[in-house]
């Protein structure tokens, strides 16, 4: 309750990650059994249950941030954390119906140091199963009523506009800051937002500033993602070196640089107008040209403001209390990642 998380001291992030995947994973494998037999097998290998030929496995299935900022939300607004566990469980399936589809789209071949399901299960069958994924949630979601199913709507619907500009921005040369924040505000922040808003709606003290913190640390988690996306390691991202600049991706660093007038930024804009694929070599100059014209330094800094702002959001939204220090604790982590 609330008095007792006044009182009791804030958790290590890593007990608050398994204690968030204690009460979701179980729900989440229930939750997953009601899926079709092969939309269920593509499912259960994605998530790190099984492997390709359907044997039990303990692959790593992600690091479920979002179902810890439900439950966290729900404490902080004055509730349980246990009460809020299939809203957590709808907005991991969201999540990762957006991967499964994702990993088609970009044509990535790895994810989590795995083979992506599409090129395990073929195109189709992994597009239906993200469907299914997709159709699940809502299901989970429904006895918490209409009102939570609109929130989590919206927020898909903000997600996928979000990818549909992102593909749109691979065939254009005139992408701008504006937009590539607007679309990464869609793509990445809503759903946080909404993880956020959902959470807050099983507590007394429930207010939007919720969602305004968890939009805030949205955006900033996808500046680190994309600063990852270039010069992450693949060792821990489980992503192959370069692997945004391979696909020409205009993520955030790289429309910054492309679009800040430096030589650095002219000299990136012309390797990215080639249609053959890029070699080692080549990749590696267009990571340092990325950095030469202030992308890395500005996507950081942008990283660093959201944080900020997420914090003082958060202040606004709830008293101090364990759930509230978690959270700020775990934005932190999401500017900080490695992963």
């Amino acid at each position: 309750m609330t008095t007792m998380n006044t009182r009791t001291a804030a958790r290590p992030l890593a007990d608050v990650l398994a204690w968030s995947k204690g009460l979701v994973d179980p729900a989440l494998r229930t939750a997953a059994r009601r899926l079709p037999e092969a939309m269920r097998r593509i499912a259960a290998y994605h998530f790190g249950w099984q492997d390709a030929h359907g044997r039990p496995a303990t692959a790593d299935g992600g690091k479920a941030l979002r179902p810890a900022l439900v439950l966290l939300c729900a404490e902080a607004a004055g509730g349980e954390g246990a009460d809020a566990v299939a809203a957590a469980v709808a907005v991991e399936l969201v999540h990762n119906f957006s991967l499964l589809h994702d990993d088609v789209m970009d044509g990535d071949t790895t994810r989590r140091h795995r083979a992506t399901a599409w090129t395990v299960f073929g195109t189709g069958a992994a597009i239906l199963a993200g469907d299914a994924l997709l159709s699940l949630a809502f299901e989970v979601l429904a006895p918490s009523g209409a009102a939570n199913a609109k929130v989590l709507s919206a927020a898909t619907l903000a997600l996928l506009e979000g990818q549909a500009a992102d593909l749109d921005f691979e065939q254009r040369d005139d992408v701008t800051p504006g937009e590539c924040v607007r679309m990464a505000e869609g793509k990445t922040a809503a759903l946080l937002g909404a993880a956020c808003t959902l959470g807050a709606t099983f507590g007394p003290a429930g207010d939007d500033r919720f969602g305004a913190f968890g939009r805030a640390v949205g955006l900033a988690f996808q500046h680190v993602d994309d600063l990852l996306g270039i010069w992450g390691d693949p060792a821990v991202t489980g992503k192959p070196v370069y692997s945004d600049l391979q696909n020409r991706k205009k993520s955030l660093p790289v429309v910054t640089a492309l679009c800040s007038g430096t030589a650095a930024g002219a000299d990136l804009a012309a390797l990215y107008a080639r249609r053959e694929p890029l070699d080692e070599t080549e990749l590696a100059r267009a990571a340092s040209l990325v950095e030469a014209a202030g992308g890395r330094q500005r996507s950081q800094a942008q990283a660093d403001a959201l944080l900020a702002k997420a914090l003082r959001d958060l202040t606004a939204a709830a008293p101090p209390s364990r759930a509230t220090a978690e959270l700020a604790a775990l934005a932190r982590l999401i500017t900080t990642r490695t992963h």
